[in-house]
């Protein structure tokens, strides 16, 4: 069942601690599209709980709560990560405003693993990011704790647009929270969304697989 969306994020987080199972997916469908022309394959992550629990926690109740739908990829550095997790919902951004304490990193930032966004110690929120290299000896020193993995769709975070090519920093955050998407489709013209978010959890057992480079859900999951 879909959590309220008027609950309180508190509330949505412990519910979801309360039964996040060991392993789930979460799907980003999203509007890269291939330079022929098609649409690219979604971004299919497999979340560890056992990796990092809060991260994992909070990650499922952003996604159950939909923070995530009809948000953009705001900072995309190749070679490096791209980054979302800031709602194109005023509404949304002020709701999840708490921050998480941190995880101790279990897993390395290798690529494809998905993990917080930081400004410091105990200071996770909802902005996360895919690493698109190995940044193992660069990020797993500073305390960034891996609670996921892409299985498939990797092409598809490699080919995000950059909205800000010469500039790693990535689209003023600030803005973006108080301006919303009409803003930043205006003022960066080619930027990519998540436009739909699909979470599967298992049916039986505390675990469920998904084939790497499948974007193929079997049929012990289903959308919860």
């Amino acid at each position: 069942k879909l959590l309220p969306s008027m609950l309180p994020e508190f509330v949505l987080e412990r519910i979801a601690a309360s039964w996040a199972p060991d392993t789930f997916h979460v799907i980003f469908h999203t509007d890269v599209v291939h330079p022929e022309g098609a649409l690219a394959e979604p971004i299919v992550i497999r979340v560890h709980r056992s990796w990092a629990p809060r991260g994992c926690d909070r990650f499922l109740a952003l996604a159950k709560d939909g923070f995530f739908d009809d948000s953009v990829f705001f900072r995309h550095v190749p070679g490096f990560i791209t980054q979302f997790g800031v709602s194109g919902k005023k509404e949304m951004n002020t709701k999840w405003r708490s921050t998480i304490p941190d995880d101790p990193v279990q897993e390395s930032n290798t690529e494809g693993t998905v993990c917080f966004a930081t400004a410091g110690p105990n200071t996770r929120n909802t902005q996360m990011f895919i690493n698109l290299k190995d940044n193992s000896g660069q990020l797993d020193s500073r305390g960034f704790a891996p609670f996921g993995v892409v299985v498939s769709g990797m092409e598809t975070a490699h080919a995000i647009f950059n909205p800000t090519p010469g500039n790693r920093n990535g689209v003023d955050q600030h803005a973006y929270e108080a301006k919303g998407n009409s803003w930043i489709r205006e003022a960066y013209p080619g930027v990519n969304s998540i436009t739909r978010t699909e979470v599967k959890l298992p049916t039986s057992g505390r675990n469920c697989e998904i084939p790497a480079r499948s974007c193929e859900v079997p049929d012990s999951c289903s959308i919860a």
